[in-house]
């Protein structure tokens, strides 16, 4: 089909003519214009900015001579910048900027040049005061004044246009140097010079002054928001300077690391921003995590980060991969109206060796060398929402396949089927060798000792011990509650299966690496059937510390009150149990005539009547023994006198001891500790309120003493 032809009047294309010539003549005369008085205009834009940073940050700048060198571009030299009353920031010898023109009529301003020579940024900590904080009273400032709602997701776009806006497609720095002086005690230093010539990144970073020189290379393209960076080093490994590894008490080096931007735009509502990161031979060595150097030989993520109105998050479309390896993480951050943690894991069946050679080397060192068959899954699904901690999610599932152990790694863990030699450790030192067998006259059979210590012991720490197979996902869940409720690490969620791989099979180095080796052990032990729960058991309660170098049932049950495992009474178990949490305070438990201090009654009547629900023990008014328990005679001249007020919390505990229900919190230790201490608790549901270790009145001596003759003369009628 053919348009029809149409005929503008001559007329008309004249007066068109005249008016785009009448506007041509009118920008070309604004230009002439603005380019007559650009010197003036550059002046005037100058000092406007040296005022602005002097209101606003307190910041005195000084530019020896400004011009233009060209069109767009703009050379500056003898530049300083001294915040007030600080040391100078920086100081630039010759600098020359250039941007864009066509950006400009849409008021943006984006880079096209920057040629620098000769500059430095100095960065000065004294004690408390540094030459930077100028920076933070500004974000103090504007914190206090914005009023308006801030969308992340705009706030992340704005961010990174600024960023890319400032990358110039070609640059040139020659000898600028980067200083960081701290209490004149310790420095960094950086030599840099780089080039970006038609977006090819280049450079040469000198570390203080040796000859170890980095390099960031790489292709940028601002304009479509893309880069691919690499990091390494000249003919060694890339490590951090020993400045930073004294600060930051962190080990870390590697061969190459990458990072690549792929895209970031809107998609719907929220920002999104594509990428990957890689790094070869990663070591890292930080004592929090492990105690040996763990080494990453190849790790990669492919990421897409979502950042919306007031949350951001890595999507479940990522993929992490360690060697043959991979796992899909789902991680969201919400800001309001409340803030809450959100974390999937979903690593899809693959195959088990592969998961098992994709653990960094020195991670995990018992399970190094291990041979398996099979495959295995595994899915994570955590919420917490801050506002209603008690409604938290925790769902943990690792699901074998025709899973089998071929060949045990550094530790065969099936050892404690038979006879073995314990070593147990306090504070990092190997105390004696203990032997678990026979052969041992402490040794005691798991018939030979009373059901009064086991069902006291089992109904304080692991109550669902014999239907469990490692885990109490309920009791983990509550303690996440509990322990983000109180701010501290109150509550654990341990079992008896922890605690034993946790003194057997591992050290006691408290780290994050100890204490996943920990459950991964616990799941292959408990989930292939490799030791039986009455063997677990048995030695478990050969091995429990219970008191200062008193190790097991059978050391305890003569130390405190010169008898065998089998002849504990009712009270003596509640009271065994009770000490096993925090075994060095047991002492401090008694009074000098060998009795129980009195803030002890409200755990036997909180454990007796617990027993005593499940058809443990028969119900008791008077506290399930708690005063027929008297500690041995032999011991009792150890007593401090009744006057003698002890603070049981500040007793030094063992490394990952939290005490039980009205127990005793170690409140010295850090987030990190509390996190990653294994504490020793199950499943018991609620405590008695907290008491403190006081002394008693007289008043309540003579009280106790009263009920004492009375109970003990009931006894006798009824024999």
């Amino acid at each position: 089909m053919q348009l029809p032809k149409i005929n503008i009047p001559k007329k008309y294309l004249k007066i068109g003519a005249w008016v785009l010539g009448v506007f041509l003549l009118l920008f070309l005369s604004v230009g002439v214009y603005a380019y007559s008085k650009r010197e003036a205009l550059l002046k005037k834009m100058m000092a406007k900015a040296i005022a602005k940073a002097d209101k606003d940050y307190g910041l005195k700048i000084k530019i020896g001579s400004a011009g233009f060198t060209g069109l767009s571009a703009v050379n500056m030299k003898d530049i300083s910048v001294v915040p007030k009353d600080r040391d100078t920031l920086s100081t630039i010898n010759d600098i020359t900027v250039a941007v864009k023109l066509f950006p400009l009529l849409f008021g943006d301003v984006k880079l096209s040049e920057i040629n620098l020579d000769q500059g430095k940024l100095n960065i000065v900590l004294r004690d408390s005061i540094t030459n930077i904080d100028f920076i933070l009273k500004r974000k103090k400032k504007d914190s206090t004044t914005t009023k308006s709602k801030v969308n992340l997701g705009d706030l992340a776009s704005d961010l990174l246009n600024e960023v890319f806006y400032k990358i110039p497609d070609d640059m040139e720095i020659k000898n600028f140097v980067m200083n960081l002086n701290d209490n004149d005690t310790a420095s960094l230093k950086f030599k840099t010079s780089a080039t970006i010539d038609d977006g090819k990144l280049t450079s040469n970073i000198v570390v203080n002054d040796t000859t170890v020189t980095w390099h960031v290379n790489g292709k940028l393209n601002p304009g479509k928001k893309r880069l691919n960076v690499m990091f390494f080093a000249d003919g060694t490994k890339f490590e951090l300077p020993k400045y930073l590894e004294q600060k930051l008490h962190t080990k870390l080096s590697f061969d190459t690391a990458t990072t690549e931007m792929k895209d970031a735009d809107y998609s719907g509502d929220d920002y999104k921003i594509s990428g990957a990161w890689s790094i070869k031979n990663l070591t890292i060595n930080q004592k929090r995590i492990s105690s040996a150097d763990i080494v990453v030989p190849d790790a990669k993520i492919d990421a897409d980060v979502l950042i919306g109105e007031n949350f951001i998050s890595l999507d479940s479309t990522s993929t992490v991969f360690l060697k043959n390896a991979s796992v899909h993480p789902y991680l969201k951050y919400t800001l309001s109206p409340n803030k809450i943690y959100e974390m999937k894991i979903n690593a899809e069946e693959q195959d088990a060796q592969a998961i098992f050679d994709a653990f960094p080397v020195g991670l995990f060192e018992s399970l190094e060398g291990i041979k398996v068959q099979g495959k295995l899954k595994y899915n994570l699904d955590f919420y917490l929402d801050t506002s209603i901690p008690d409604s938290v999610k925790f769902e943990s599932t690792l699901t074998p396949t025709n899973f089998k152990i071929v060949k045990w790694g550094k530790n065969d863990l099936q050892k404690i089927n038979s006879d073995f030699v314990y070593t147990p450790y306090e504070y990092g030192k190997p105390m004696r060798d203990i032997t678990i067998g026979p052969s041992n006259p402490n040794f005691t059979r798991l018939e030979d000792i009373s059901p009064n210590f086991k069902n006291a012991i089992l109904t304080s720490e692991d109550p669902s011990f014999y239907r469990h197979k490692g885990f109490v996902e309920e009791s983990i869940r509550k303690s996440i509650a509990v322990n983000f409720k109180e701010k501290r690490f109150k509550r654990g969620g341990s079992t008896i299966s922890m605690q034993l791989v946790k003194n057997v099979f591992l050290s006691r180095q408290k780290t994050l690496a100890r204490k996943v080796e920990e459950i991964l052990i616990v799941w292959l032990i408990e989930n292939n059937r490799l030791i039986s729960k009455q063997r677990m058991l048995e030695v478990y309660f050969n091995i429990i510390e219970m008191g200062q170098n008193v190790y097991g049932i059978g050391e305890a049950s003569r130390h405190y009150f010169g008898k065998s495992p089998s002849e504990l009474s009712v009270g003596e178990g509640i009271f065994l149990a009770n000490i096993v949490p925090k075994p060095k305070a047991a002492m401090y438990k008694f009074m000098s005539d060998g009795s129980l201090k009195s803030y002890l009654y409200p755990w036997f009547n909180f454990i007796g009547n617990t027993m005593a629900r499940r058809g443990l023990t028969l119900s008791d008014t008077s506290g399930y023994g708690f005063y027929n328990v008297r500690l041995r005679e032999g011991l009792r001249q150890y007593l401090l006198p009744d006057s003698v007020v002890i603070d049981t919390n500040k007793i030094e505990a063992d490394e990952e001891e939290i005490m039980p229900p009205g127990g005793m919190q170690d409140k010295s230790k850090n987030l990190f500790d509390r996190l990653f201490g294994g504490a020793k608790k199950d499943t018991v549901t609620k405590a008695p309120t907290k008491t403190t270790d006081t002394v008693k009145t007289k008043k309540q001596l003579r009280q106790e003493r009263r009920e004492q003759r009375r109970k003990e003369k009931e006894n006798g009628d009824e024999s």
